[in-house]
């Protein structure tokens, strides 16, 4: 994010799945028809049941296959909880692209866009996102990998921080990655809140919110 909100190309985030131990995709139609069944499968299991009670029985059922054709393409529940994040991480960890025009993009225009991008992606997943949680508490590894990419997406709005501050927009004081953990922890706990805990509160309000405190709390000059 520039002073008037163009986005620069950055470096991606690192990958959330862990596709290191997954097996060629298949040659076939067939196979990959019933690889992404079950994949399909698996994330209504996970979501339903939780990562820790979901049972392979439970997902070739689901998939309409017997458990041999699971371990076709997966030797464990670890490896297609990977397959189901790779399919869904873009989404589900959005970037926050804002969706406006260069020309016309305000920085708090651009806040707005951002959150409410990130808001609507995290709402369509947060079934997923409550397994995420589950998953990084007892799985060192994975926790460390949600951590790289949560640095990676932190140094970025550092990065749009940083360059407000330069063109005089926002508090020079501020220290633009302690700034940008800050807030965006704070979007991401309000998201995790509403979508998975079940505290009331409109995408309206979360988005117009969350803008504000950002704005607020960077003390953003608005023209």
């Amino acid at each position: 994010m520039s002073p008037r909100g163009r986005t620069k190309t950055e470096q991606e985030p690192p990958p959330l799945a862990d596709t290191s131990g997954l097996r060629a995709p298949p040659v076939t139609a067939r196979g990959a028809r019933t690889r992404s069944a079950l994949v399909t499968a698996a994330r209504v299991v996970f979501e339903r049941d939780g990562y820790l009670d979901a049972r392979l029985t439970d997902i070739t059922a689901e998939a309409g296959c017997s458990i041999g054709s699971f371990y076709t393409y997966f030797s464990s529940k670890d490896e297609i909880l990977q397959a189901v994040i790779e399919v869904a991480q873009d989404d589900m960890l959005h970037p926050g692209h804002p969706r406006v025009g260069e020309d016309e993009a305000s920085p708090e225009v651009v806040i707005r866009e951002s959150n409410r991008a990130y808001l609507e992606a995290y709402k369509r997943n947060a079934k997923l996102m409550i397994i995420l949680e589950q998953v990084a508490i007892i799985d060192p590894k994975f926790r460390a990998v949600r951590r790289a990419r949560s640095a990676a997406f932190a140094k970025r709005n550092a990065r749009g921080i940083k360059d407000l501050q330069d063109a005089g927009l926002v508090d020079p004081e501020l220290d633009p990655y302690m700034a940008s953990m800050a807030l965006s922890s704070m979007v991401g706990r309000m998201a995790y809140n509403v979508f998975c805990l079940g505290d009331k509160a409109t995408m309206k309000q979360l988005v117009e919110t969350t803008t504000r405190l950002w704005a607020n709390a960077l003390l953003l000059k608005v023209d």
